[in-house]
């Protein structure tokens, strides 16, 4: 995936997923494929899942750009039933998280592993635009590290479309990434359908890191 600089956005107008300034990115079509269900982080959900399908989102449709200060992610993916609330806990708030490996050999699949950490950028519907950097080390250990992560979601005619965005430095800390222009790393894209239970590590993902080329200013 390929970051475009545009020097004339503002922060504003990167977290707007309808302005004109997101043309100026390629579009790329990510697959995703459902987590194991035996990777499950509790023996009650592998259990319950053992028979049924995870990862209802199949793709997502992807574009990036950066403006020297912002770092932003425009997803949107096909959802014929947004769900934005807990409700009677039959369903779950829709989300979405743009993971990032806080070590070369963290493993994606599960969430990082111990020592070996993940980041992710994370939105979920029930929160508005609030946004939350998350870091993991392993299934069932995701804890919130902060809320700097900058995030505005809309639904219409059966699409999700969030844009997910961070200031390039962030607060100094080993569970936090550090990005800046020029850049090489990866990423990966997490979606979690609520209509289909999806919470946790239930969720629909990129299947392994994707490579990230953030351009120079």
């Amino acid at each position: 995936m390929k970051v475009t600089y545009t020097s004339a956005a503002t922060a504003e107008q990167l977290l707007d997923a309808e302005d004109a300034v997101w043309q100026q990115s390629g579009l790329e079509s990510v697959s995703l494929q459902g987590t194991p269900w035996a990777m499950q982080p509790t023996a009650a959900i592998r259990n319950s899942w053992e028979h049924k399908k995870i990862g209802a989102v199949g793709k997502v449709e992807l574009r990036a750009l950066h403006n020297g200060e912002y770092l932003a992610f425009h997803l949107s993916w096909a959802d014929a039933n947004h769900n934005t609330s807990h409700g009677d806990n039959s369903v779950w708030p829709d989300a979405a998280a743009v993971a990032l490996p806080l070590h070369e050999d963290t493993p994606l699949m599960t969430m990082g592993a111990p020592e070996l950490p993940m980041a992710a950028w994370y939105w979920r519907a029930d929160d508005k635009d609030m946004g939350y950097q998350v870091v993991a080390q392993g299934p069932g250990s995701s804890q919130i590290v902060d809320k700097t992560v900058r995030t505005r979601a809309k639904w219409a005619d059966g699409r999700w479309s969030v844009v997910i965005a961070r200031t390039f430095k962030s607060v100094d800390s080993p569970n936090v990434i550090q990005l800046e222009p020029g850049q090489r790393s990866r990423f990966g894209i997490a979606i979690w359908e609520g209509g289909q239970q999806e919470r946790g590590g239930l969720k629909a993902y990129s299947g392994d890191w994707l490579p990230l080329e953030i351009a120079g200013q």
